[in-house]
């Protein structure tokens, strides 16, 4: 396994901005998975200190106006924003993936039909599509927030992977497997997909980031999971007890810094990502 890991660092094709990104993220995803084990998560969800008292000794982050502890708020909330972004991402890329193959490869009528849906559905403003959405939402958990958020997250991965099969299809290996007799669905597989693989990377760390974008926005105007805990969720209760103008500042920072550390990781694995997947970009670093 290690020789794997150092075998993949020192290949070419790293670059610096993937590191970071990688490092970041994986900061993060071990904050929220070992937390619990130096954090008593249940002061998350239960009064057991004084209300608004500041950062100390015995509270890290201090409590909020209910008296929860905030570090147990972050350790808890995290991976719950994290899944809610992965679960719009996965489905948005899945259905983003499924429609730019076959409209790029195949053409025709499907081509037609899912260009003018994909291009009309982005000309409306998304944000009012999903307020409309998680408003009507009997009770919200993260899963189905997560599915509100992705109902508007295939649209640009379908275009960009469209793009992308446009151009592939109409390379010269492709074209002689076609002579030598290769199947469409062959072609599509063997030799188109493998190809997309890094801008179907790419492509999910902008629909994460997106789909993290939209949940946090959501979850901030009230609209988020009524019994989880997530970053969004922890700005909105704090805007609703004034902790900006009453100078509780314990409350409301960690969450944004938080938010601002997943978008600073996510964008440095995404330019990463990039600058893997294409030469030229490589070449200039």
């Amino acid at each position: 396994m290690y020789s794997v890991i150092r075998s993949i660092l020192a290949s070419p094709r790293m670059n610096g901005s993937l590191t970071a990104g990688v490092v970041v993220l994986a900061a993060i995803l071990l904050f929220g998975a070992i937390g619990p084990v130096f954090v008593n998560t249940k002061n998350a969800e239960v009064a057991s200190v004084l209300p608004s008292q500041p950062p100390s000794a015995d509270d890290l982050l201090g409590t909020d106006a209910q008296g929860r502890d905030v570090l147990s708020i972050m350790v808890v909330g995290t991976p719950q924003t994290l899944r809610v972004g992965l679960t719009a991402g996965i489905v948005g890329l899945v259905i983003g993936l499924t429609l730019g193959l076959i409209s790029g490869f195949f053409g025709g009528l499907p081509d037609i039909i899912i260009r003018v849906l994909s291009d009309s559905l982005m000309t409306v403003p998304g944000i009012a599509i999903l307020v409309i959405i998680a408003a009507n939402v009997g009770h919200m958990t993260v899963e189905i927030m997560g599915l509100t958020v992705a109902a508007l997250a295939w649209m640009h991965p379908t275009r960009a992977i469209r793009a992308q099969v446009l151009t592939i299809r109409e390379r010269q290996y492709v074209q002689i497997a076609r002579a030598n007799g290769e199947s469409e669905f062959g072609l599509l597989f063997r030799d188109v997909m493998p190809n997309l693989l890094p801008y179907v990377a790419a492509g999910f760390v902008g629909s994460v980031s997106g789909a993290i974008l939209a949940s946090v926005g959501l979850e901030a105007l009230g609209l988020g999971p009524n019994d989880s805990t997530t970053l969004g969720t922890t700005i909105y209760w704090s805007e609703q007890f004034s902790a900006i103008l009453r100078g509780q500042w314990w409350w409301w920072a960690p969450p944004i810094v938080m938010i601002s550390a997943i978008f600073v990781g996510l964008f440095l694995l995404s330019v990463g990502l990039d600058r893997f997947a294409n030469p030229k970009l490589r070449q200039r670093t």
